[in-house]
């Protein structure tokens, strides 16, 4: 058997561990945005199928990416109008377990793989750019997941099931880095590290992560963490110094910053893997706030059929009324057209 094939099975079997403590969102008054879904978003060629659909993201074109698992990690690209375009990255050795895609402004298209504990930057044209990180030598043989013993320390150009990447407007790289490590991680636009916040060991102060499993930055270059087994959102500065956390919206599951001048930013109360008895009551929703942390509506519902959701673990939200979800266990992309909403909002 395959090591690579062997160590999955150990990092599925861990993954779901953190999401048992699903948390309830305490906000109130907060209006329903009402949405609709694009039916058939994405075409694919004959034979082919979307895996597990744990990352998506768009480019400044409109066109979509889609980082999912299935019989292997794949990455498909697909134009404005839903049409398939290419593979990028087929049996790219940095593609073990994949987690996230993120696209910049110039649009090189970012993929942050858990398995292989590398963020790979790859040209508009599917040409690898930059790696950050270090795949683990096959020499060594089957690695345990997470490590035992003690925590490594958290080393600057290593990471251990690293999570979500993003970028301030001077191009400097934030990395959540994940899972056995629980910090956040800045690197200038070169690849040099700059400063972290947090460490290999789980912490519950500001500043501090259990498991960080999301990150975006806005136009401020502040940075904003899904701080998931926390069950909170946190804020940083530039320098990674905490600002405040969000504990009111449920579990941080995942986040996205919206493009243009006036900025949203988009948290989601995600239901877990497994559906746990009760989790289907008080989860699946996602919130839309102001920069400042103003609630200004929610929407969505946990279900196995379209327009629910199952397991959102990755939005894009570049245009702040139409946003891509990519879900886990229903193994699919929706593309969701949200309305406006007049009401002002709610903080509690």
């Amino acid at each position: 058997m395959r090591r690579s094939l062997i160590w999955l099975v150990g990092l599925g079997l861990v993954a779901g561990a953190p999401v048992l403590a699903q948390k309830k969102a305490t906000i109130t008054g907060v209006p329903e945005i009402p949405f609709t879904t694009v039916p058939n978003f994405l075409k694919l060629p004959s034979g082919e199928y979307i895996g597990e659909a744990v990352a998506v993201a768009t480019n400044s074109k409109g066109h979509t990416f889609v980082f999912h698992r299935s019989d292997h990690n794949r990455m498909f690209e697909f134009d404005a109008a839903g049409k398939f375009l290419k593979e990028i990255g087929s049996r790219f050795s940095g593609f073990e377990f994949a987690h996230s895609v993120r696209v910049d402004k110039d649009d090189n298209i970012w993929t942050v793989d858990e398995g292989s504990n590398m963020v790979t930057k790859f040209s508009p044209d599917g040409k690898v750019v930059m790696v950050l990180g270090h795949r683990p030598p096959a020499v060594l043989g089957v690695l345990a997941a997470p490590p035992t013993g003690p925590a490594k320390p958290a080393q600057k150009y290593e990471f251990c099931r690293p999570t979500d990447v993003g970028w301030d407007p001077q191009g400097n790289i934030f990395i959540s880095d994940g899972y056995c490590n629980n910090r956040v991680v800045k690197y200038d636009k070169d690849g040099r590290f700059l400063a972290q916040a947090g460490s290999e060991k789980a912490g519950t102060g500001l500043g501090e992560f259990n498991l960080p499993h999301g990150l975006q930055v806005d136009g401020n270059g502040n940075v904003w963490v899904a701080d998931r087994t926390n069950s909170r959102y946190q804020l940083l500065d530039n320098n990674l110094k905490p600002i405040r956390e969000f504990t009111n919206v449920g579990v941080g599951w995942t986040v996205c910053v919206s493009g243009g001048p006036h900025q949203y930013v988009f948290f989601s109360n995600s239901n877990p893997n497994g559906n746990m008895p009760g989790t289907w009551d008080i989860t699946g929703e996602i919130y839309k706030a102001e920069l400042d942390g103003t609630v200004l509506g929610k929407f969505g519902k946990p279900g196995k059929m379209a327009p629910g959701f199952q397991v959102v673990h990755m939005m894009d939200c570049r245009n702040p009324n139409e946003l891509i979800v990519g879900e886990i266990e229903s193994w699919r992309v929706q593309k969701l057209l949200l309305k406006p909403v007049a009401a002002a909002g709610a903080t509690k």
